[in-house]
């Protein structure tokens, strides 16, 4: 997944962003993202013959999540951003989208297991 999400991120700041401006891209790029993950998560959990409860696909989608949202703080801090305009990237009142991406993270493995009958 971090290599689909690195290509993304490309992709946003090559070809989208020079298309649609910076907002639209991003926002584009956010949903490629979580069709991304989805996509991922169902050619997994959603054909994997072993039987996983559902505090431990939870337990798998935490930890992909907590792995991404710390590896943002890890690349802004190596890059000199500050904590706050990490932060800022989640803030849906300010028109921010991008808790989706964490939010289908942490979901992803126990909603897929659950539609495809796994659970």
């Amino acid at each position: 997944m971090a290599v689909i999400a690195v290509a993304n991120g490309v992709f946003r700041e090559t070809v989208l962003i020079d298309r649609v401006g910076e907002y639209t891209g991003h926002v584009l790029s956010t949903a490629m993202l979580v069709v991304a993950i989805i996509v991922v998560a169902a050619l997994y959990f959603g054909t994997t013959p072993i039987d996983y409860t559902q505090a431990e696909l939870l337990a798998v989608g935490a930890s992909w999540t907590v792995l991404t949202v710390g590896f943002e703080f890890l690349v802004g801090f190596l890059e000199g951003t500050p904590p706050s305009e990490t932060i800022a990237q989640y803030n849906v009142l300010a028109g921010q989208v991008w808790i989706v991406v964490p939010l289908t993270l942490l979901f992803a493995p126990l909603g897929v297991s659950w539609l495809s009958g796994q659970l």
